[in-house]
Protein backbone atom coordinates (compact mmCIF):
# COMPACT_ATOMS: atom_id res chain seq x y z
CA UNK A 1 0.00 0.00 0.00
CA UNK A 2 1.63 3.39 -1.12
CA UNK A 3 2.29 5.77 2.00
CA UNK A 4 -0.48 8.38 0.79
CA UNK A 5 -3.22 5.31 0.95
CA UNK A 6 -1.64 4.41 4.46
CA UNK A 7 -2.21 7.67 5.66
CA UNK A 8 -5.21 8.14 4.19
CA UNK A 9 -6.14 5.04 6.25
CA UNK A 10 -5.26 6.18 9.61
CA UNK A 11 -6.60 9.42 8.85
CA UNK A 12 -9.99 7.75 8.48
CA UNK A 13 -9.97 5.29 11.22
CA UNK A 14 -8.65 7.74 13.42
CA UNK A 15 -11.81 10.04 12.71
CA UNK A 16 -14.10 7.43 13.43
CA UNK A 17 -12.28 6.52 16.64
CA UNK A 18 -11.88 10.00 17.46
CA UNK A 19 -15.70 10.68 16.58
CA UNK A 20 -16.78 7.40 18.20
CA UNK A 21 -15.12 8.71 21.67
CA UNK A 22 -16.56 12.04 21.27
CA UNK A 23 -20.46 10.09 21.25
CA UNK A 24 -18.90 7.84 23.50
CA UNK A 25 -20.49 4.78 20.83
CA UNK A 26 -18.40 1.81 22.44
CA UNK A 27 -19.57 -0.62 19.35
CA UNK A 28 -18.21 2.33 16.66
CA UNK A 29 -14.91 2.70 18.89
CA UNK A 30 -14.08 -0.58 18.66
CA UNK A 31 -14.50 -0.95 15.12
CA UNK A 32 -12.61 2.11 14.39
CA UNK A 33 -9.62 0.60 17.16
CA UNK A 34 -9.81 -2.40 15.44
CA UNK A 35 -9.10 -0.72 12.00
CA UNK A 36 -6.73 1.55 13.40
CA UNK A 37 -4.71 -1.51 14.92
CA UNK A 38 -4.41 -3.15 11.45
CA UNK A 39 -2.19 -0.46 10.14
CA UNK A 40 1.54 0.04 11.38
CA UNK A 41 1.53 0.66 15.35
CA UNK A 42 4.64 3.07 14.87
CA UNK A 43 2.91 4.73 12.11
CA UNK A 44 -0.42 5.04 13.95
CA UNK A 45 1.54 6.21 16.79
CA UNK A 46 3.54 8.84 14.90
CA UNK A 47 -0.01 10.22 13.29
CA UNK A 48 -2.04 10.31 17.03
CA UNK A 49 1.27 11.51 19.02
CA UNK A 50 1.58 14.48 16.81
CA UNK A 51 -1.93 15.15 16.84
CA UNK A 52 -2.44 14.77 20.93
CA UNK A 53 0.94 17.34 21.08
CA UNK A 54 -0.89 19.72 18.80
CA UNK A 55 -4.05 19.96 20.94
CA UNK A 56 -1.99 19.77 24.21
CA UNK A 57 0.01 23.13 22.72
CA UNK A 58 -2.71 24.85 21.61
CA UNK A 59 -4.52 24.11 25.06
CA UNK A 60 -1.84 25.12 26.98
CA UNK A 61 -0.20 27.82 24.96
CA UNK A 62 2.02 29.15 27.74
CA UNK A 63 3.22 25.89 28.64
CA UNK A 64 2.69 22.69 30.34
CA UNK A 65 2.92 21.95 34.16
CA UNK A 66 3.21 18.33 35.77
CA UNK A 67 -0.51 19.90 37.10
CA UNK A 68 -1.70 20.27 33.75
CA UNK A 69 -0.97 16.87 32.36
CA UNK A 70 -2.44 15.58 35.64
CA UNK A 71 -5.26 17.51 34.85
CA UNK A 72 -6.02 16.26 31.34
CA UNK A 73 -5.35 12.86 32.73
CA UNK A 74 -7.86 13.26 35.50
CA UNK A 75 -10.90 14.77 33.33
CA UNK A 76 -9.76 12.30 30.56
CA UNK A 77 -10.32 9.37 32.98
CA UNK A 78 -13.62 10.97 34.08
CA UNK A 79 -15.91 11.82 31.32
CA UNK A 80 -14.87 7.94 29.83
CA UNK A 81 -14.75 5.42 32.90
CA UNK A 82 -18.78 5.03 32.82
CA UNK A 83 -18.89 3.88 29.37
CA UNK A 84 -15.17 2.42 28.93
CA UNK A 85 -15.31 -1.11 30.81
CA UNK A 86 -11.53 -1.62 30.51
CA UNK A 87 -10.21 2.09 31.05
CA UNK A 88 -6.92 1.94 31.35
CA UNK A 89 -5.16 5.22 33.06
CA UNK A 90 -1.41 4.00 33.10
CA UNK A 91 -2.05 3.97 29.12
CA UNK A 92 -3.86 7.52 28.71
CA UNK A 93 -0.31 8.31 31.00
CA UNK A 94 1.80 6.99 28.55
CA UNK A 95 0.23 8.21 25.50
CA UNK A 96 0.35 11.82 27.00
CA UNK A 97 3.89 11.56 28.03
CA UNK A 98 4.74 10.34 25.37
CA UNK A 99 2.53 12.71 23.17
CA UNK A 100 5.21 15.41 24.90
CA UNK A 101 8.25 13.33 24.23
CA UNK A 102 9.14 12.11 28.08
CA UNK A 103 9.99 8.49 27.77
CA UNK A 104 11.01 8.15 31.61
CA UNK A 105 8.21 5.60 32.02
CA UNK A 106 9.46 3.60 29.58
CA UNK A 107 11.76 2.02 31.88
CA UNK A 108 9.22 1.78 34.42
CA UNK A 109 6.23 0.15 32.31
CA UNK A 110 6.27 -1.93 29.22
CA UNK A 111 5.21 -0.12 25.72
CA UNK A 112 1.44 -0.15 25.11
CA UNK A 113 -0.04 -2.46 23.27
CA UNK A 114 -1.37 -1.07 19.75
CA UNK A 115 -4.78 -2.44 20.54
CA UNK A 116 -4.63 -0.36 23.72
CA UNK A 117 -3.27 2.86 22.16
CA UNK A 118 -5.66 2.37 19.36
CA UNK A 119 -8.29 2.32 22.09
CA UNK A 120 -7.36 4.82 23.81
CA UNK A 121 -5.96 7.74 22.05
CA UNK A 122 -9.17 8.38 20.82
CA UNK A 123 -10.77 9.19 23.68
CA UNK A 124 -7.36 11.38 24.56
CA UNK A 125 -7.73 13.47 21.14
CA UNK A 126 -11.66 13.42 22.22
CA UNK A 127 -11.29 15.44 25.54
CA UNK A 128 -8.78 17.70 23.91
CA UNK A 129 -10.89 18.59 20.86
CA UNK A 130 -13.53 19.32 22.91
CA UNK A 131 -11.25 22.65 24.40
CA UNK A 132 -10.34 23.36 21.19
CA UNK A 133 -13.86 23.57 19.71
CA UNK A 134 -12.23 22.73 16.35
CA UNK A 135 -12.53 19.34 13.95
CA UNK A 136 -10.06 16.19 14.32
CA UNK A 137 -9.79 16.44 10.74
CA UNK A 138 -7.63 20.06 11.27
CA UNK A 139 -5.02 18.06 13.88
CA UNK A 140 -4.83 15.06 11.16
CA UNK A 141 -3.54 17.16 8.15
CA UNK A 142 -1.46 19.23 9.92
CA UNK A 143 0.53 16.04 11.56
CA UNK A 144 0.55 14.51 8.28
CA UNK A 145 1.99 17.54 6.68
CA UNK A 146 4.74 17.79 9.81
CA UNK A 147 5.27 14.24 9.54
CA UNK A 148 5.50 14.30 5.41
CA UNK A 149 8.04 17.41 5.66
CA UNK A 150 10.29 15.80 8.98
CA UNK A 151 10.44 12.76 6.61
CA UNK A 152 11.77 14.34 3.43
CA UNK A 153 14.55 16.09 5.51
CA UNK A 154 17.47 14.97 4.95
CA UNK A 155 19.27 14.73 8.63
CA UNK A 156 23.09 16.17 8.64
Amino acid sequence: MSSARVARAISQATTDAVEAASAQDLAALDRAAAELTGNSPEQVGLVIGAVLRMLLEETHPDGLAGEDVQAVLERCARTNIGWVPDLDVSVLALLLTGALGVHQMAEEMPPADPAAVARHAPLLVADLLAVTGRSVGDYLDAALTEIAISETMELP
